[in-house]
């Protein structure tokens, strides 16, 4: 065959990678004593190990041991022995360290590779031009943020002892997204890696050693679901950082629920991946192929439904399957493949059974005529067209090289697809229409969205609220994969919470001093009659605030509500879960309030301060009336409770996201989006001001709230309906609905409609809410049974706009 022949034949032969150095490695290694714990290295307690396989073989690459318990116990240990001295050492002490493990990983970076790729399956392109040089990235990013604590984050410490729990598609880059900046932040970690995946981890340990961590500083434990289990429910850990499933992320949900435990949890995705008609096709079938087919599809961000518009929908598809018939699939230390094997026979057989599945129900699923390697757990891509919405591969996350693939005929019906699960990572919008591209992206739930390409993120990106990173290969005109920006990267809805790099991952590992008060004893019902009030006043129960109106509780119960001296002040409505699905509907319904701007937003916020002051002397009074506080202290707390108002009228356009100019060609805008419906139950104390912390804010960042005021002095939040009604608010921005605390905090935690909740009140109806959350996973934020100081400098401003806020990253590529 001569030149030409070839060229034309497109031909490859084989291309490996020298496993020589990896082999000695395995082979001069006593895996029996793998466990890194206060700087040496141990057996497992029990004696016990487990195997770990070669994904392409299946062949035994070794017996690792297998701790459990007390072995956990002796880890926390040696992180919290550790924790006093590392805490207190200086940020360049820390930061020195973290770049003495970054400069020796790259040392090792070769061995690095071809270990995870021997113990994952991954291409040897994959491990070696991505994974390994961005975990060492991490390490050298945050040995910047270790020395820039001080300076950029003012009032913060490290959260303490953090337990970490990372999956097997990107062992060595998930462990350097969890340790890197817990280590800047002055933590000390327990990390417990997959079962599938230990060798890297086991490497890394080593690679701690000569670069001087201290002893307990970092402590690397594998084993199964009793060394998780013992992380999840240890009480001398302050965080638990997972990344896993979702099903596996609500079980840590619960388990930590009243625990006070931090918690940030990484976990599924069903991202959408929308080609419009004017599209570039053959970049977006390259960017197809990184974001479905990059790491046999064992991404949580993978862009496992393609949405195209019907009148290029053939032409695409064609493309597409010309495509995958190009896809090599084979040794995954072949420098030539593209696609090696799952990382072992239960994920393969999951993807069999949930393909078989998805064509029972209508798909059509077609595969590249190939031969797949005689051993190993290979699944060649899949593309399933005819799919329907409702169809498994359309909704579950396959985890597997398998493309589920609609149509839609206009931007809404793509927008509305798109929007049809459960999830809230990425996805990719493909358009030469630039306006319909921002048209679409901030329209679409999830927490990054990539304008004509995907993957693209780094050490400088926050990641978050989702399973594993997604990184492809590079190739696409627009920009795929590109590995340098300073933006966030997190999920909405069930793909988690938490974010992993730059300054927001920063954030999860540090805890700020709140102004906690008092411990919050359960309100209990009043067993005696109120004693009535003298006077001939007609008798009026104030009802509660839905959609902008007032309107009689469903069961049309009431609750008698006393003065300080024991005496009949009123009666409120006493609110049911009918009425909280009410005043949930309404909130949600209300579109005015979200799209409005921050400006609009700030004016209300002014007018709503405005006519509260001119109403300063009747809440002066109900305040003294109910509280039994002096006429000073009460006005004292109107005053405040105007001026929240006030601050956060100002802060409504100030609190605003950033453009970001990566290295790479783009451009990358960090928007900050309100959560959605807030659920919001205030305290006893300072019951006035305490309710407009929460609810001002909320409103100033576009979120809609139903809220839940004080059970003892409801009073203060019914006389505010006339005010919330002559200040322009939107009917269903705010909803109120007065009833007993426990059984309305209960019912708004459980109500998947309900985008995040806040809670001040006793420690057992916080832990039953967070409990009760893992529905949709929202976001719950609590007192742990303790009160809040409102009227300290800490209880306003920025710490509680963080929390009313998600931010999405819309990624704009520039330039041919």
């Amino acid at each position: 065959m001569n030149i030409l022949e070839r060229y034309h034949a497109m031909e490859y032969g084989p291309a490996p990678e020298a496993r020589t150095e990896a082999d000695a490695w395995l082979a001069g290694r006593d895996f029996g004593k793998a466990l890194f714990i206060d700087g040496g290295w141990k057996a497992a307690a029990s004696g016990k190990t487990f195997g770990t396989s070669e994904p392409s073989s299946g062949k035994l690459l070794a017996k690792i041991s297998d701790a459990g318990a007390a072995d956990i116990d002796a880890a926390v240990a040696a992180a919290t022995k550790a924790l006093p001295k590392w805490s207190a050492s200086s940020g360049y002490q820390r930061a020195k360290v973290l770049y003495a493990i970054g400069r020796s990983m790259q040392r090792h970076q070769r061995l690095f590779a071809v270990l995870e790729t021997i113990d994952n399956g991954k291409p040897i392109r994959e491990s070696r031009d991505i994974d390994v040089p961005l975990a060492i990235r991490h390490f050298i990013h945050h040995a910047g943020w270790a020395q820039a604590l001080d300076k950029d984050f003012p009032g913060h410490k490290g959260v303490g002892v953090v337990g970490q729990i990372i999956p097997w598609n990107f062992p060595l880059l998930m462990l350097a997204w969890k340790i890197a900046p817990a280590l800047a932040a002055g933590c000390t970690v327990v990390l417990k890696p997959a079962e599938f995946t230990p060798l890297t981890a086991i490497l890394f340990a080593e690679i701690c050693e000569r670069a001087g961590v201290p002893k307990g500083v970092v402590n690397i434990v594998q084993g199964g679901p009793e060394a998780g289990v013992a992380i999840v429910n240890h009480p001398g850990i302050q965080k638990i950082a997972f990344t896993g499933s979702s099903e596996v992320g609500k079980i840590i949900r619960k388990a930590t629920a009243g625990s006070g435990k931090k918690l940030s949890l990484e976990l599924g995705g069903k991202s959408a991946f929308i080609v419009f008609e004017d599209a570039d096709l053959d970049s977006a079938v390259e960017g197809l192929v990184d974001g479905i087919w990059f790491n046999q599809g064992q991404v949580c961000c993978a862009g496992s439904r393609l949405l195209v518009q019907e009148g290029i929908a053939d032409a695409l598809i064609a493309k597409v399957k010309v495509r995958m018939s190009r896809l090599r699939v084979g040794s995954p230390l072949d420098k030539n493949t593209d696609i090696g094997p799952l990382v072992d026979a239960t994920q393969l057989d999951r993807v069999k059974g949930l393909v078989a599945e998805g064509a029972r129900q209508g798909a059509v699923c077609w595969q590249p005529d190939a031969v797949l390697p005689s051993s190993g757990y290979y699944h060649l891509p899949t593309l399933a067209t005819g799919v329907s919405p409702a169809n498994i591969l359309a909704q579950e996350e396959v985890f597997g090289p398998v493309l589920a693939t609609m149509t839609f005929r206009n931007t809404e019906e793509a927008v509305e697809l798109a929007n049809n699960t459960r999830y809230g990572l990425a996805a990719s919008v493909w358009s030469e229409n630039i306006n319909l591209t921002l048209h679409v992206a901030p329209q679409l739930k999830a927490g990054v969205v990539w304008v004509n390409g995907t993957n693209m993120f780094d050490a400088a990106c926050g990641f978050g609220g989702y399973r594993e990173s997604g990184f492809g290969r590079e190739g696409g005109r627009n920009g795929t994969n590109m590995f340098d920006a300073a933006c966030g990267f997190g999920g909405y809805r069930e793909s988690g919470f938490g974010r992993e790099g730059g300054r927001e991952g920063m954030f999860e590992y540090l805890s700020a001093k709140l102004p906690l008060g008092p411990v919050i004893k359960p309100t209990a019902a009043s067993a005696q009659p109120v004693e009535q009030s003298d006077g001939g006043a007609i008798d009026r129960t104030a009802k509660l605030f839905i959609g902008g109106k007032q309107v009689r509780p469903d069961g049309n119960y009431s609750l008698a509500i006393a003065t300080a001296k024991g005496k009949l002040a009123g009666e409120v409505g006493l609110g049911s879960r009918k009425d909280i699905r009410d005043a949930v509907a309404a909130a949600r319904a209300c579109k005015a309030w979200p799209e409005a701007t921050a400006y609009n937003r700030s004016q209300v916020l002014y007018y709503l301060a405005e006519n509260l002051s001119g109403r300063a002397g009747e809440f002066t009074a109900r305040l003294t009336e109910l509280t039994g506080a002096n006429a000073k202290a009460a006005r004292e707390e109107v005053e405040q409770s105007i001026e929240r108002l006030f601050l956060y009228a100002g802060l409504a356009d100030k609190y605003e996201g950033r453009v970001h100019q990566p290295p790479a060609r783009a451009v990358t805008l960090a928007l900050h989006e309100p959560v959605g419906v807030l659920g919001i139950v205030a305290q006893d104390s300072a019951p006035l001001l305490g309710l407009i912390s929460l609810i001002a804010p909320a409103l100033a960042m576009g979120n809609t709230v139903v809220a839940v005021p004080s059970e003892k002095y409801p009073l203060l939040a019914t006389d505010l309906y006339q005010v919330i009604q002559y200040s322009d608010v939107p009917a269903g921005a705010i909803n109120i609905v007065t009833g007993r605390t426990a059984e309305l905090a209960g019912v708004l935690a459980k109500h998947d409609d309900v985008d995040g909740l806040w809670l001040f009140a006793d420690a057992d109806t916080c832990a039953k809410a967070e409990a009760d959350s893992v529905g949709n996973l929202k976001r719950v934020w609590t007192g742990n049974g303790r009160s809040f100081d409102w009227a300290s400098d800490e209880a306003a401003g920025d710490a509680l706009l963080r929390r009313a806020v998600e931010v999405k990253n819309v990624w704009v590529p520039y330039g041919d």
